[in-house]
């Protein structure tokens, strides 16, 4: 009897080191971070930013691996097919997490195929104008629409982008019209709203600030809940009078599904002192981007809201790309 209880015991025995070395060795290998774009963009930069510092925190290198491709569909395949060990690590965002899986199907859960470490930061979205227009304010926009039905058109980075969806929730609660012009991009996107083709447009701060700063364009407002540090003068849109506009182009980083509670709650604590540094944050400022510093539970929760809301509104307005 007591030899057939040893037996029974002995894969526990011999797992137990290996799974306490785990929890009380980690890290003690590289890391490899997904960033699911190309290199050179603002969100490698990001992620090269903060995994740096992360690295130096953990005294372990970060591998740094862009898998651009599908809209970051390639990446968070590979993101979630790793070992749940902690050394695979991917920079999830709000499309690979939010508006792709809201308006497509795709071959991952953004939930259950992952486990939420923790946020890096958002920027918000800024509503522009062609500067040529006789607007200034949010109202002004608002009265221009009305005097001027199914003339005006707006312009995204494509079909199901937060450029796009953002521009829609406020159709939506405006009760307005503007014709969607797709492009590929926010480059083209820009160039044509400059041009006069199309009157307005929803980018991301950072990829507007050399457009506001020129002057081709105007701003009206930005989401969020707060006014922006580098645009102080510039009112949010729920001072303008449009609740719920709190969505923002945000990153964080997740892992597989299953990782041990131990090293998830090293990484975020880790994260966390890197976020504070004041020199990130300056860095970070080159994207627009403020960083935002939560515990797992708080950032598993954001992610589930914030799909949440763009599924709700692709629903309602018919925004189902599969179809």
């Amino acid at each position: 009897m007591k030899r057939r209880l040893i037996l029974q015991a002995t894969p526990l025995i011999l797992t137990a080191p290996s799974l306490l070395q785990a929890q009380t060795g980690y890290p003690n290998k590289p890391i490899k971070y997904i960033v699911p774009v190309a290199a050179g963009g603002g969100s490698d930069m990001v992620g090269r930013t903060v995994t740096e510092r992360w690295g130096a925190q953990l005294k372990q290198t970060f591998v740094v691996e862009n898998q651009g491709g599908g809209g970051g569909v390639i990446a968070s395949q590979a993101a979630a097919r790793s070992a749940p060990d902690g050394y695979t690590l991917m920079q999830g965002y709000v499309s690979t997490h939010g508006t792709a899986p809201a308006t497509r199907k795709l071959p991952y859960d953004p939930i259950k195929d992952f486990t939420p470490i923790g946020m890096i930061g958002a920027t918000p979205n800024v509503l522009v104008v062609n500067s040529a227009l006789p607007i200034k304010t949010v109202a002004e926009f608002v009265a221009y629409l009305k005097a001027n039905p199914g003339k005006v058109s707006y312009g995204s980075a494509g079909q199901g982008s937060l450029t796009h969806l953002i521009m829609e929730l406020f159709k939506q609660r405006l009760g307005g019209f503007m014709v969607h012009i797709p492009y590929r991009g926010i480059a083209p996107a820009f160039t044509d709203l400059m041009g006069g083709q199309t009157q307005a447009m929803f980018p991301g701060l950072a990829a507007a600030m050399p457009h506001i700063r020129s002057g081709r364009v105007r701003p009206l407002a930005v989401t969020g809940l707060q006014r922006h540090p580098q645009f102080k003068d510039l009112p949010t849109l729920e001072e303008s009078g449009f609740k719920g506009f709190d969505a923002q182009q945000w990153y964080g980083v997740v892992g597989p599904a299953g990782m041990p509670a131990p090293i998830v709650k090293q990484l975020n604590d880790s994260l966390a002192v890197v976020l504070k540094a004041p020199d990130l944050r300056d860095k970070l400022a080159v994207e627009a981007i403020e960083p935002e510093i939560m515990t797992p539970e708080q950032f598993g929760a954001f992610i589930k809201a914030d799909l949440a809301r763009w599924t709700v509104l692709a629903k309602e307005r018919n925004i189902q790309l599969d179809s």
